[in-house]
């Protein structure tokens, strides 16, 4: 007789493997099957949930049920030729540079000892709210890990980005795009202009997840303003006097970047066209998502979506910018912006030296970059300023693929 936890790691192994599966489907423009795979994640993902958080524990033919749900669909993909042996062979390259880069990491990071990890500071807790979204197939296991933990008082609201139904092609450019059969190709099939860097390529940037902070007042239309994190930060201060810095009427508070010229507007934009000459600096200052603070008021009143979308709706055809989410909020929010200290965000600790001290000064810890904390090839001399706030002992955390 098998027992819960048995019950637990069965199903576990399974959405593992389906996910891999997922992304190999896609690759495979088996869009159909990958949704298929997806549900089913999502089905046993809730169960997992459910399990967590329900007082009576579920029956025994309940689990051989979802494991035998999934052991169907997974028995199709064996069928489609999506085996180990097809795994492997995608993913052999990858693992292979991830390796030459943690290769490269570990000769460097001999030369530097540990930084010690300055405690939080002590002091009186407020009232707080944290408003995230995810999508579907991260919605149940997240609200099961807040439900789960204790966060000292503060409030929690998770929602997924599949119910807001406002986000569909006839409002959002970058959804409409994915409807064109070109940009399908520019981002899916690699055809298209071969002297596009791979680089550029990449689907990821037409996540909705990504776009979703260009909508921020219609996702929270009660809030005036707010202090947006991005998903790959760590906050080791307290960020309660940023509610009360005056912005000057504008909408966006940001930590400047441009310290050097590579990250001036020109950095970002194609100033062969004449639509960018015509209304952008190209040695304007850049700044940083990641840790902003946001006037959801002044926001509305200047329309600040509205731009985002006439830019996103001339650039279809990728001559305007071609990466990410930065370029086009540079444009989006271009004069207004009020410059935060330095202090406030401190960047780069996934791909590049920073300065200690500003490390130890710093309220925000940016992990921007490929090298996540999360990750083997994450900065050795770095990551102990993520790890120490997660428990690698929690139970969860030993079913995942996780280093401590």
């Amino acid at each position: 007789m098998l027992s819960p936890h048995s019950f637990t790691r069965q199903i576990v192994d399974q959405i593992s493997l389906a996910k891999a599966l997922v992304i190999i489907s896609k690759d495979s423009n088996n869009f159909q099957f990958a949704a298929k795979l997806s549900a089913q994640i999502r089905k046993c993902q809730a169960l997992l949930s459910n399990s967590a958080t329900m007082a009576t524990p579920l029956t025994a033919e309940e689990w051989e049920t979802a494991i035998h749900d999934m052991a169907l669909v997974l028995y199709q993909a064996q069928q489609l030729h999506y085996d180990n042996a097809t795994m492997i062979m995608k993913m052999r390259g990858q693992f292979q540079s991830l390796n030459e880069k943690l290769k490269s990491e570990a000769e460097k990071n001999t030369k530097y000892g540990q930084i010690a990890a300055e405690e939080l500071p002590k002091g009186l807790y407020y009232e707080i709210v944290f408003h995230l979204v995810t999508d579907e197939v991260n919605y149940a296991p997240m609200n099961a890990w807040f439900s789960m933990n204790n966060f000292r008082g503060a409030t929690i609201e998770v929602q997924k980005v599949e119910d807001f139904s406002w986000l569909n092609a006839s409002y959002v450019p970058v959804l409409k795009q994915l409807q064109n059969s070109e940009t399908h190709n520019f981002y899916f099939s690699g055809s298209g202009d071969n002297r596009t860097p791979i680089k550029f390529r990449n689907p990821k940037y037409l996540s909705m997840l990504n776009h979703l902070r260009f909508y921020i007042p219609e996702v929270y239309p009660a809030l005036q303003k707010v202090v947006f994190l991005d998903d790959d930060v760590v906050v080791q201060k307290d960020l309660s006097k940023l509610f009360t810095i005056d912005l000057n009427g504008n909408v966006m508070g940001a930590v400047e970047t441009c310290m050097e010229t590579f990250h001036r507007f020109h950095k970002y934009l194609n100033y062969s066209h004449p639509l960018i000459r015509a209304h952008f600096d190209p040695d304007a200052c850049g700044w940083a998502f990641g840790m902003n603070v946001l006037d959801l008021g002044e926001w509305r009143k200047k329309n600040v979506t509205g731009i985002y979308h006439y830019w996103q709706e001339h650039n279809t055809d990728h001559t305007l910018w071609k990466l990410g989410t930065l370029p086009p909020g540079l444009m989006a929010f271009y004069g207004l912006v009020e410059k935060l200290d330095a202090k406030w965000h401190v960047l780069g600790l996934g791909y590049t030296n920073v300065d200690p001290l500003l490390i130890k000064n710093g309220a925000v810890l940016h992990y921007n970059g490929n090298m996540k904390p999360w990750l083997k090839i994450g900065m050795e001399k770095y990551r102990g300023f993520w790890d120490k706030y997660v428990d690698y002992s929690h139970p969860l955390l030993q079913q995942c693929f996780m280093h401590g």
